[in-house]
């Protein structure tokens, strides 16, 4: 089976074109692009497209690669032995299996997302290195080697925050996804808002782009920050009209949506206030 996206994710051709060579070369997929831009459901999607489980495992800053495998819990096993727990001479009892583990354990394929791994400690991709290669590793504790009973589909998404070691960017199939144009963006807004009156979605796509490339502006909206414009906007029952006059005299219409940050929220009630001077 081929991944072409589905009915609630749109995907680019060349989007499919990653996922698919992924696949075929048995490759972890390292998916980039703007935060919002769909990189963790594109995972989710693939897994549902293809009929395969899902097992996530989110990377924080705090994360090393090590809970991926497993981790041992020799506190634990100090206590019961002090108290005489017949348990503490099985090992295996203290060991906590991690995603990997689990999505190597897996009697069926499995989709494996690996989300914003450059969130941790810059050793934290080359740690993984040997054992996305080879799909196996090594459990010291009690002497067994886990290998993977059918190779998981890996995702790995990066928001670009630290750049990645050569290393693994080796080993990995790059796709890098670009902000949609206005066209693409039109069709993911009607899968999500279908019956939107083509009018107002014009309107608000003209005035979300103006938005995005305004010189200055220091975080861009993002395809998920429309989504939700949108369905606010659709829940006022605001028109066209509503949102043209918003854009000239104020701050765009709920804006709350689309300006995360105080700089932005400044920066558009000058333009506001300068545009009202010239009328």
């Amino acid at each position: 089976m081929r991944f072409e996206g589905t009915e609630s994710y749109i995907a680019s051709a060349d989007l499919a074109v990653a996922v698919n060579a992924a696949i075929t070369l048995e490759r972890p997929l390292l998916v980039k692009g703007e935060p919002g831009t769909g990189k963790t459901e594109l995972a989710r999607q693939v897994a549902a497209a293809l009929g395969h489980r899902i097992i996530e495992w989110n990377v924080k800053s705090t994360t090393r690669a090590q809970q991926g495998l497993y981790e041992y819990d020799a506190v634990s096993r100090l206590r019961d032995s002090q108290l005489g727990d017949a348990q503490v001479h099985d090992i295996a009892a203290y060991i906590k299996k991690g995603k990997l583990w689990e999505a190597f354990e897996a009697e069926n394929r499995v989709v494996l997302l690996i989300d914003e791994i450059d969130k941790a400690d810059i050793e934290f991709p080359n740690d993984l290195l040997q054992e996305l290669d080879r799909m196996e590793f090594f459990v010291y504790e009690t002497g067994e080697t886990v290998q993977a009973k059918q190779r998981p589909i890996v995702i790995i998404t990066s928001n670009n925050e630290k750049e990645l070691p050569d290393a693994f960017l080796r080993r990995c199939f790059f796709h890098y996804i670009k902000f949609p144009d206005a066209g693409t963006l039109k069709t993911i807004v009607e899968v999500h808002h279908p019956g939107i009156k083509q009018r107002l979605l014009s309107t608000a796509l003209e005035q979300f782009f103006e938005i995005r490339e305004t010189p200055g502006l220091k975080k861009k909206p993002s395809t998920s920050e429309v989504l939700d414009w949108l369905k606010l906007i659709l829940a006022e029952d605001l028109t066209p009209e509503d949102l043209q006059r918003a854009s000239t005299d104020s701050l765009p219409k709920l804006h709350g949506a689309l300006l995360k940050n105080e700089q932005d929220v400044q920066l558009f009630e000058r333009l506001a206030f300068m545009a009202r001077g010239r009328g």
